[in-house]
């Protein structure tokens, strides 16, 4: 069965699965140069604080030794840029990113930080990765997986890249598990930042989409099973601030 044939979801939509790597191309070409400070607007700064925790559990080394780290949909290098500042000199982080709107915000802020020679941007589908087998010492992505139209390919091509023992963290928004919290959240999610979208970006309807994603990403449990069946030994998982995010964890073993 071609692409032609299978539907998946773009939000609550189903649509080919063929044609929601073109429709999320657009939702990120839409809002790159707003993308961080809606970040900000949207989670009160709380998603600092989550990278933060994701970089403390990567724990880059902090030493000459060569680390090489690949960021999968890290277009404007939050991740790489937080883990260039942790580590040591030996470091170097490839930012991957299908949009090439979002790497050019990236290259810019690290030219403005000084972590150009630490941080490189190339352009990439994190289904296809254009990376020879066992070429990086770890792999993250961050609230990008979601919107990968075939995840497991996603994670087959995580742990081809990765060398032996090297890791996978993957930070996704979840499903908030204190009772009240949930309500909060839904009534904030579906009426709040769509409009915050359309003051800051002119752009509702992107955001719209973006909360409706994570209503339809696997819940950790389940998303821990498909990162096992991609071959990841010793998967585990956190959740953070009642459920609102995952990271998830796993090796090449």
């Amino acid at each position: 069965m071609d692409q032609t044939d299978q539907t998946t979801h773009f939000g609550f939509r189903d649509v080919p699965l063929g044609e929601k790597q073109t429709l999320v191309n657009d939702v990120f070409h839409s809002v790159a140069s707003r993308y961080d400070l809606m970040n900000d607007l949207m989670s009160g700064g709380l998603h600092r604080v989550w990278k933060d925790i994701m970089i403390n559990t990567l724990n880059p080394p902090k030493g000459d030794a060569p680390f090489a780290l690949l960021d999968v949909a890290g277009g404007t290098g939050d991740i790489s840029f937080r883990a260039a500042r942790k580590a040591g000199a030996g470091f170097h982080a490839t930012v991957c990113d299908i949009n090439g709107d979002m790497l050019e915000v990236g290259r810019q802020r690290a030219l403005k930080q000084y972590l150009d020679d630490k941080v490189s941007f190339v352009e990439g589908n994190a289904e296809k990765l254009a990376f020879p087998d066992r070429s990086f010492d770890a792999y993250t992505i961050a609230f990008g997986i979601r919107n990968v139209p075939q995840i497991e390919l996603a994670l087959a091509e995580a742990y081809r890249v990765l060398k032996h023992g090297g890791r996978f963290l993957c930070l996704e928004f979840s499903t908030v598990e204190v009772p009240g919290l949930d309500k909060i959240y839904d009534l904030f999610s579906f009426n709040v930042i769509p409009q915050l979208g359309r003051a800051v970006t002119g752009d509702a309807e992107s955001y719209r989409y973006l909360v409706e994603s994570i209503r339809q990403f696997p819940r950790p449990n389940a998303f821990a099973e498909m990162i096992s069946a991609a071959g990841f030994s010793r998967v585990s998982w956190q959740t953070l601030s009642g459920g609102i995010v995952a990271l998830h964890s796993g090796w090449r073993l």
